[in-house]
């Protein structure tokens, strides 16, 4: 690890004023990806600004919208019973990232900041239609997530918190890699009303994507039988060491088809 500054922010104006003053800062959130890949090498920022006491955590809910603070735990999010009431999906999928050590440390707000493609709350942002919001704006999930590891923000804009509409129905199920628990292939499937989204994570070679094809079909029936038929082209997929692009094809109508029975 290479040497840096440590600076610890007690306000989000605090944060961004650090960010604007700082060399080469990175922003420190649960660590859980920052902190190895410094260990590594792999990353060399000269400074970091550390979030946990800017006042970014908890959970609420407003109406029919669960908001969960950008420096929220994953453990907090499955062991929230606002969450499990409303969303339980969302709390499952987070009691099922890591270890029970990444839980306690990782957050929401540093997960999809970091935007890894094979990461859970991207899908269950886009399937829920979640908002993210800033210090600066709010973006729908469509608009923030951009690519592998890449999303909308802006050099000195953090994330303060995701809003969650909470759906009719809503499943997650994942192919989990052993070590890891990455998502090999996740889905998450949500209905609200007539419209359903469906969100494919660790599968496609730009991140996350919408499945509008099982989307048509799930609007007219919401049921596991509706996705028969439904094939996923590997030509846009991830292959590599774990499974490759036709596999992960595959993984996707399986999964898909549990999520729904999940949900229902």
């Amino acid at each position: 690890m290479y040497p840096f500054k440590y600076h610890k922010a007690a306000t989000v104006r605090g944060a961004v004023a650090i960010l604007k003053k700082a060399e080469e800062p990175k922003l420190l959130a649960g660590g859980q990806t920052l902190i190895p890949t410094m260990k590594q090498r792999l990353a060399s920022p000269k400074a970091l600004v550390d979030l946990a006491g800017a006042g970014l955590s908890g959970i609420e809910q407003k109406g029919r919208t669960i908001v969960i603070g950008a420096m929220t735990t994953h453990a907090e999010v499955a062991n929230s019973p606002v969450v499990q009431a409303a969303i339980p999906a969302l709390a499952k999928l987070a009691g099922h990232i890591g270890d029970p050590q990444v839980r306690h440390r990782g957050t929401i707000g540093g997960s999809i900041a970091n935007n890894d493609p094979a990461a859970d709350y991207p899908a269950a942002l886009m399937a829920l239609g979640a908002t993210v919001h800033t210090n600066k704006r709010k973006l729908a999930a469509e608009e923030f997530f951009a690519g592998l590891f890449s999303t909308a923000l802006d050099e000195d804009e953090i994330v303060t918190k995701v809003a969650f509409p909470v759906p009719g129905k809503a499943g997650y199920v994942k192919f989990p890699n052993p070590a890891s628990r990455y998502a090999i292939v996740g889905v998450f499937v949500a209905k609200k009303g007539r419209a359903v989204r469906v969100a494919v994570t660790g599968a496609g070679s730009d991140g996350v994507f919408r499945h509008e094809a099982m989307e048509e079909a799930l609007g007219k029936r919401f049921n596991p039988k509706s996705l028969d038929g439904i094939a996923t082209p590997a030509g846009n997929l991830n292959g590599d060491i774990h499974a490759s692009a036709d596999y992960r094809a595959h993984l996707i109508g399986v999964i898909a088809k549990r999520a729904v029975a999940a949900a229902a």
